[in-house]
C-alpha cells in the first residue's frame, strides 16, 4: 500500500500550487480521502475532505474559498488545488485514505509560502 504526494515546493504569497496524491495497493475508489497539514511545532490539522464518489467535499474554515479538493478514481489520485496562498499555509501536507477502520497515510510534501 502506498500514498505518494507530490507538487509541494516554495511559492510566494498569493501564488498557487497543486498537490497530487497517487494511491496504489488498495481499492482507491471506495476510500474517502483527506488532506491534512502540520506546521512546525503545531498539531496536524484537517484541511479538506472528499468522499469516495467525489460528490461531498468539506474544508477547514482557514482554507475555504482558496483550496479545492478533487479526485480522479480512474487515476487513483486525489488533488488539492491551493490558490491565494498565505505564509500561514506553510506546512507539510499529508494525504489520508480512510474506509471504516482502515486508513493509510502518505509521507507528506512540504509547502513553503514565503517571499
Amino acid at each position: 500500500v502506498q500514498l505518494v504526494e507530490s507538487g509541494g515546493g516554495l511559492v510566494q504569497p498569493g501564488g498557487s500550487l497543486r498537490l497530487s496524491c497517487t494511491a496504489s495497493g488498495f481499492t482507491f475508489s471506495i476510500y474517502d480521502m483527506r488532506w491534512y497539514r502540520q506546521a512546525q511545532g503545531k498539531e496536524r490539522e484537517l484541511v479538506a475532505a472528499i468522499n469516495s464518489g467525489g460528490g461531498s467535499r468539506n474544508y477547514a474554515d482557514s482554507v475555504k474559498g482558496r483550496f479545492t479538493i478533487s479526485r480522479d478514481n480512474a487515476k487513483n489520485t486525489v488533488y488539492l488545488q491551493m490558490n491565494s496562498l498565505k505564509p500561514e499555509d506553510t506546512a507539510v501536507y499529508f494525504c489520508h485514505a480512510v474506509w471504516g477502520s482502515n486508513f493509510y497515510w502518505g509521507q507528506g510534501t512540504q509547502v513553503t509560502v514565503s517571499s
